[in-house]
């Protein structure tokens, strides 16, 4: 068969209902292991000689299935599905870095993932520098001898700003680094990182791809495209691995070797393994993917120029917008449209974007997005609260910045939701 389109892969890839009984749907292996043929059987499985299932931390039929599809999804040659977006940046890294090394990260990203890179990672000897990953030289500058990946959202969470993905791979082979893409915000619908040079694309599956906030989970996907072995920067990939007698992961594995290391190392010590359940959930939720994101972009268009009127509203950071800064990038990279998450802010400042999130009634105040229903948020009084303000502002969620990620709603019902809510606030203020 031919290259089969998107909208059918997201409803086969992966599932080849004779392996699983002739079941139409993919099964939940709901179990923690899996009986040996035999000894030897045994023995291939746990020295890599052979893949197949041994414990379900490392390997499990329905995670599998979810793995093979959103790889397919994002045309890359493998994935590894974690318990969440920020487990499976663990993951990632975890491949390539080791105490004293380095990592440069965009300054626009999700509060979890900055308290993450910022905070928790310094406690592994893995630094971060923060930049604006939309002046090249600057990363340029801050990357060392010891950086051993570029770090960037494609849609940044929360703000929308679109990372320019071509350039800053440029920048990063040129250093003999991979780029590693957050995608959660728009999702292999919209953006494919790996067509424009992105070496390693992590996902939040809770989001949009599972879609209806029912399963939290994460992956890591890679495009095979990275040569591990072009320098010496990489020797947990391109050296010799004393856990399983000393194999060498790009030699033994070639263009696989960033995901088997990630399943085999990365799984087996960290634990850190998504639910058959959470993936069957997930599963389900990708089939109907593609319809969901043109909905979702046309309710945010409408919304978001809605918002752009509004005369209690100050701002609209929305990519869709007429004169946006981000439309040569939208052209170019979100031809199908530019998301439906982003930042407006209201004329009363703090108190107004926490009023407004306070008094909606039929949209969602939940510290999460990409669901089938409108969600809302103030991420300076609870995502990236744990920031400065300074920090706050340059992250793109400053005290007046509210997050919305608009669903499926009837665009007339959502307006009228935020502007009961609006007015609400602008009386309680007023009192």
């Amino acid at each position: 068969m031919s290259k089969q389109h998107f909208e059918t892969l997201a409803l086969h890839a992966g599932m080849d209902a004779a392996a699983h009984g002739g079941s139409c749907q993919m099964p939940v292996y709901q179990t923690a292991s899996y009986v040996f043929e035999d000894s030897a059987h045994a023995a291939d499985l746990f020295a890599l000689k052979k893949m197949g299932n041994s414990y379900s931390r490392l390997t499990n039929p329905t995670v599998s299935a979810l793995q093979e599809r959103v790889a397919a999804l994002h045309g890359g040659i493998g994935a590894v599905a974690a318990a969440s977006g920020l487990a499976g940046q663990m993951l990632a890294l975890a491949n390539l870095m080791m105490p004293g090394d380095h990592l440069v990260a965009s300054h626009r990203l999700y509060g979890g993932t900055i308290s993450q890179l910022k905070n928790t990672f310094r406690q592994f000897g893995w630094q971060t520098s923060f930049v604006d990953v939309a002046d090249l030289d600057a990363v340029r500058k801050a990357i060392t001898p010891k950086t051993k990946a570029v770090y960037a959202e494609s849609l940044a969470n929360p703000g929308g700003a679109i990372t320019d993905i071509e350039a800053l791979a440029k920048v990063a082979h040129e250093n003999g680094l991979p780029l590693i893409i957050d995608n959660t915000m728009a999702s292999p619908y919209l953006m494919r990182p790996f067509e424009f040079g992105a070496d390693i694309v992590c996902e939040s599956t809770t989001k949009f791809l599972a879609g209806n906030g029912t399963a939290v989970g994460g992956i890591v996907v890679d495009s095979g495209h990275f040569d591990w072995t072009q320098n010496d920067k990489f020797p947990l990939l391109n050296g010799p691995e004393p856990a399983y007698n000393n194999i060498n992961f790009a030699r033994e594995f070639g263009k696989m070797a960033f995901t088997v290391r990630g399943i085999a190392i990365g799984l087996r010590d960290i634990g850190a393994c998504q639910s058959p359940m959470n993936a069957f959930l997930t599963l389900c939720g990708i089939e109907t993917l593609a319809l969901r994101m043109e909905r979702h972009v046309q309710n945010a268009q409408i919304i978001a120029e809605w918002l752009s009127q509004h005369p209690d509203v100050s701002w609209v950071g929305y990519a869709g917008l007429p004169g946006s800064q981000y439309a040569p990038l939208v052209k170019k990279y979100l031809p199908r449209g530019a998301g439906s998450i982003f930042t407006f802010g209201l004329k009363g400042g703090f108190e107004a974007g926490r009023a407004l999130v306070q008094n909606v009634q039929m949209a969602r105040h939940v510290a999460n997005i990409g669901d089938t229903r409108t969600l809302v948020i103030h991420p300076s009084s609870t995502t990236h609260s744990q920031l400065s303000e300074e920090h706050q502002i340059a992250a793109g969620t400053g005290p007046d910045v509210v997050r919305i990620s608009v669903g499926l709603e009837h665009p007339d019902d959502i307006k009228a939701d935020l502007d009961q809510a609006i007015q609400k606030g602008k009386k309680a203020r007023a009192a």
